[in-house]
């Protein structure tokens, strides 16, 4: 998708059947000779294990010996994304009314759609096991490879310009949409979210770079990094300080040249620290100059390559950027988690970013698009585990209808047509697709903030934007891990094996809530910085898109009950956040932030209910309009998620608001915890 002739300047827009070629060359040139050619439709089966009809430990649905294969497949759920996008969203038409997507099309956002369900299908899923068995290999002296296919698999994506979706067309990007980018980014990372985090960590250096790098460098950098031809990476952690930035001991000194500065120090929990993907990494690191305050406001920001290079993007001689250990994790063991030692018998060159003690302020652009992207993470890792567990459901052969439970003879039926089996699949269901509505809607916001030239449109959508962003973050990751235990739980004693894929599914899900700012931390960020910001303006918009919301379900009828619990959650929230905001207000700050964490739970919980209400109304109109066959079904879930949603899952938003309000703050308690 990059857009160069042969003179090197800059071509025009292609239309979508040329993105629609591009995407499926590239595809076929990343698979034509590899392990998984001629075995497109499903990921290779794992190895060590024996999927034969007759070797298979599980009972086939007939006595044909067909077995349960279809459990082990990767899938996408193509259809509602559409539905998010196109129904929902009606991106085109609200972007198209802005300058810079006024391009835009229908047929352009359906190519890229399909190529990258066939990119996740047919090039990563196939190497999301194998990676999680393999992990990454340290070779003691600073290099460290990934597993294998995972080199062509990146190769297959950087041909493609996947990296680059949604980045300039100055740098040679499509220029396309961040909604539609972080559709992409959920189908890549429901594949495997460990080879994602590569292509996620390149395309955020790369916003960085575009905006503060030096002149003399930034277009060889940018490039590199949207082209694939280059990595990134984010490195704040030292050891000792974890989340606490400001305690950050790593020192920058400055050299002859200007803007130039020679780095000491070390970096710990670094994703994507150093691989074999790309030729040279860029690695933004925050450091001390001598003249830097405590804390925070002392630190600013450098690109540290791991090869030097020209203006042209040449490569020069190794930078003294080294790693020195790969850790042992519990999941996503493809993803390279490294330490990194700068200036340790070599000398480390940096570049400032900005200007001295800008660090914080320019990194943070970065950490909220990755908290944005763990949010995503948190919805892929249940989406692929959700639809492993309903195909799961659907074909193993166990027990008889509870109705029938006295007759031993009574035919044997798939554990779908079991009740708890049922509201476990509906539990995962209405939560991963409101999540996707959230994840998607907020993203959207982003767009229009950026595009709208209504400054006060732009500025409110922005808002809400960054109001919703610890919730995406932090909700959408807890979430998204239960969804994944509870697909687990679906499959029973199967699920905890590693021949099906819902356990790595689990294990990967878990740094979610992690990395990027632990989930207290946002919890904290959302009461302490969020609410705050313009006497409270923020949520008051919020709450005003809530109310517009609810009347417009209340006129279309059909939903009396559930508009009425959703208001109901909505005021009890409201309360809350009086509550915790008049304890502030009076310096009582721990008996404030002792409730960030369930505040930003019932914060959340009510706000995927009102996504589910969102995407209930769309539905209701699309089947007033005449909607029949698999659409009806379609549309008939949407309402019964709003339903099961409001009965099932709200209520425990008013128990939350109830304990919130109750003033407890008995774990603050000294004598605890010596």
């Amino acid at each position: 998708m990059r857009r160069r002739d042969e003179a090197g300047g800059l071509r025009s827009r292609p239309n979508a059947t040329v993105i629609s070629l591009r995407v499926l060359t590239a595809v076929d040139s990343g698979i034509r000779g590899s392990a998984y050619h001629g075995t497109l439709s499903r990921p290779k089966p794992r190895e060590k294990l024996d999927r034969s009809p007759g070797k298979l430990r599980l009972p086939s649905r007939s006595n044909s010996g067909e077995s349960l294969m279809s459990a082990t497949d990767y899938s996408v759920d193509l259809r509602d994304i559409r539905f998010v996008l196109n129904e929902q969203l009606r991106i085109v038409e609200t972007l198209r009314m802005h300058p810079r997507h006024a391009h835009l099309d229908a047929e352009t956002v359906d190519s890229i759609l399909t190529g990258a369900e066939q990119i996740a299908r047919e090039v990563i899923a196939p190497i999301n096991a194998p990676g999680d068995r393999a992990g990454c290999r340290f070779d003691g002296a600073g290099n460290v490879t990934t597993p294998p296919g995972y080199k062509k698999a990146w190769d297959t994506l950087a041909e493609g310009g996947w990296v680059g979706l949604a980045a300039d067309e100055d740098f040679g990007g499509m220029g396309l949409p961040y909604a539609l980018n972080v559709a992409v980014g959920e189908m890549l990372s429901s594949a495997s979210v460990a080879f994602e985090n590569y292509v996620g960590l390149a395309r955020g250096a790369a916003n960085i770079l575009a905006q503060f790098a030096p002149e003399h460098l930034r277009r060889a950098a940018v490039e590199k990094l949207y082209g694939g031809d280059w990595g990134g990476t984010m490195c704040l952690t030292e050891a000792g300080a974890g989340s606490s930035v400001g305690d950050n001991r790593a020192r920058a000194l400055p050299t002859a040249a200007a803007g130039v500065y020679e780095l000491e120090g070390e970096k710990v929990f670094i994703t994507a620290g150093d691989h074999d993907l790309t030729e040279n990494i860029i690695h933004l690191v925050l450091a001390r100059t001598p003249a830097a305050a405590p804390g925070t406001k002392g630190l600013s920001i450098f690109m540290v390559p791991k090869f030097l290079f020209d203006g042209s993007g040449a490569l020069g001689e190794r930078n003294g950027a080294f790693v020195t250990r790969v850790e042992e994790k519990m999941g996503i063991h493809g993803s390279a988690t490294c330490t990194l030692v700068l200036g340790d018998g070599k000398r480390c060159l940096g570049y400032l970013l900005g200007n001295e003690f800008d660090g914080m302020r320019i990194m943070f652009q970065m950490m909220n698009e990755a908290r944005l992207g763990v949010g995503i993470q948190g919805l892929a890792a249940s989406a692929a585990a959700y639809n492993s567990a309903v195909a799961y459901a659907k074909e193993r052969i166990q027990g008889v209808p509870v109705e029938k439970m006295r007759d031993a003879t009574a035919e044997r039926v798939p554990i779908v047509r079991h009740p708890d089996v049922r509201r476990m699949l509906m539990w995962q269901k209405v939560h991963v697709e409101a999540m996707r509505s959230l994840l998607y809607s907020t993203a959207l916001r982003f767009d229009v903030a950026e595009s709208a030239a209504d400054k006060a449109v732009a500025e409110q959508q922005l808002g809400i934007a960054e109001l919703l962003t610890p919730i995406c973050k932090a909700y959408c990751s807890d979430r998204g891990f239960e969804s994944t235990v509870l697909a687990l739980q679906t499959y029973g004693g199967y699920g905890y094996m590693q021949e099906f894929p819902v356990e790595q599914y689990v294990r990967d899900a878990k740094i979610a809530s992690i990395y990027e700012g632990t989930n207290g931390i946002q919890a904290m960020d959302l009461l302490g910085r969020k609410l705050q910001q313009g006497g409270g303006a923020l949520l008051r918009a919020w709450l005003g898109g809530c109310t517009e919301l609810l009347s417009k379900a209340r006129a279309l009828g059909g939903l009396e009950t559930e508009v009425s619990e959703l208001e109901k959650a909505r005021d009890n929230l409201g309360a809350s956040a009086m509550h915790l905001g008049g304890l502030a207000m009076k310096g009582e700050i721990a008996a404030a932030m002792v409730h960030a964490t369930p505040f930003l739970n019932q914060f959340g919980g009510v706000e995927l209910g009102m996504q589910a209400l969102r995407q209930a109304v769309v539905a209701q109109e699309a089947m007033a309009a005449g909607a029949a066959g698999d659409d009806l079904g379609f549309y008939r879930g949407k309402v019964a998620n709003v339903r099961f949603y409001c009965a099932q899952v709200l209520p425990a938003t008013v128990a939350a608001g109830k304990s919130i309000r109750s003033g407890d703050t008995s774990c603050l308690d000294e004598v605890l915890f010596r």
